[in-house]
Formats: structure tokens, C-alpha cells, sequence
């Protein structure tokens, strides 16, 4: 198959991807109006950002200093900073433009882009990590499930992803996890580097 011809077939695909995008927000629309979805989308939106999943957990290590959860503490900060980094890389790569520029969103750097979605990848992530690597109540097993998938729904809703980036985004976060998994993190090591990053080995730190 030649250059051209994949070029043809990858062509036809992602206009398949905008047109599907298209029907299913046209459809979802039809019976839900926008501005009732909004602000539950953009509350969404907001509880899956990197940034602040990234800074909520380290200050939740911070503040929360309890050596039975050292483990989980650090590889699920282990697994958001090669979620961040993995994305970066991938949209620089693929480059592919949003559905559309929203003023209300962050447009800097890597965000820019559409595909891989990083909400689809995190939102996946975190759900394996707490359903598979290291689980938690199986209570609390739905709540992650609807969570992530409302995620990845708003994320088309909102006109920040297509079908594919959002498909794409939570195959990516499943490796992630799996990937986290087979580099995991054991007890003894966590509370060493979590005590260090806490200062309970430098000077004036607790003995």
C-alpha cells in the first residue's frame, strides 16, 4: 500500500470522525438543550484537569502523611506525570486541530490540539488504577465508571474532541496504566522517596 493510498484511507476516516462528532452532539442536542448540559460538561471538564489533579494529589500526599498509603499515593503521581508527558508528545505529533477554539478554554502549548484527548486518557487511567491496580471499595466502583465515561461524553459535547480522540485518549490511558503496573512502585521504595520529598531525611526534617 503506498503513501498516497494510506493518506486516502486516513483521510476518509478522520471525515468520518467529524461527521459522527457531528451527529451524536446534533443528536444528544435534540433532546437535551446546551445550556442545561453546559455547566455540568464544564464541571466535568474541570474535575479531569491535569493541572489540577496533579497539584491536588501532591498536596494530598503533603497533607495526608500516612505510611499505608505511600504506595498508592506514588504511582498514582507516577502515572499522572507519564499521562501529561505521553499526551505532550502526541499531540505534537499528530497535530491535529479541535473540533473548535473555545475563549473559555486553555489554548497554550500542546493543548492546542485534538487527539489524543488527555481528559479520555486520565479519566481511563485513574479508573484502572482504582479498579485494578489498586482498588478500591467495590462501593465506589460505579461512581469511577460514570465519572470517566461522563468525562469522555463531555469532552465531545463541549466540541473539545472528535469521536476519535476521545476513543484514542482512553486506549491510551489503559496502557498507562499497564504500563504503571509493570513499573510499579513497592511499599518500602514509596515511603523512601515520599519521606524524602518531605523532607523527613534533610536537615531539620523528623527523625
Amino acid at each position: 500500500m503506498g503513501t498516497s493510498q494510506r493518506s486516502d484511507i486516513l483521510g476518509e476516516i478522520l471525515k468520518l470522525d467529524i461527521l459522527w462528532t457531528k451527529k451524536l452532539v446534533t443528536s444528544v442536542f435534540q433532546h437535551i438543550p446546551f445550556a442545561k448540559l453546559r455547566l455540568y460538561c464544564k464541571c466535568l471538564e474541570i474535575s479531569c484537569n491535569g493541572i489540577a489533579w496533579l497539584a491536588g494529589w501532591l498536596a494530598f500526599i503533603w497533607i495526608v502523611d500516612s505510611k499505608s498509603l505511600y504506595e498508592m499515593q506514588l504511582n498514582l503521581l507516577f502515572g499522572l506525570i507519564l499521562d501529561i508527558i505521553v499526551i505532550a508528545v502526541l499531540k505534537a505529533i499528530f497535530r491535529r486541530r479541535r473540533p473548535a477554539v473555545c475563549s473559555d478554554m486553555l489554548t497554550l502549548g500542546p493543548d492546542k490540539f485534538s487527539f489524543p484527548s488527555g481528559h479520555a486518557s486520565r479519566s481511563a487511567f485513574i479508573l484502572m488504577f482504582f479498579i485494578v491496580l489498586s482498588p478500591v471499595s467495590e462501593f465506589l466502583w460505579m461512581p469511577i465508571v460514570s465519572w470517566t465515561l461522563s468525562v469522555c461524553l463531555s469532552r465531545i459535547l463541549l466540541s473539545r474532541h472528535y469521536i476519535l480522540d476521545v476513543v484514542g485518549g482512553m486506549g491510551i490511558g489503559i496502557i498507562e496504566a499497564f504500563i504503571v503496573g509493570l513499573l510499579w512502585i513497592g511499599e518500602n521504595a514509596a515511603s523512601n522517596i515520599i519521606n524524602y520529598l518531605t523532607n523527613d531525611y534533610l536537615p531539620g526534617g523528623e527523625e
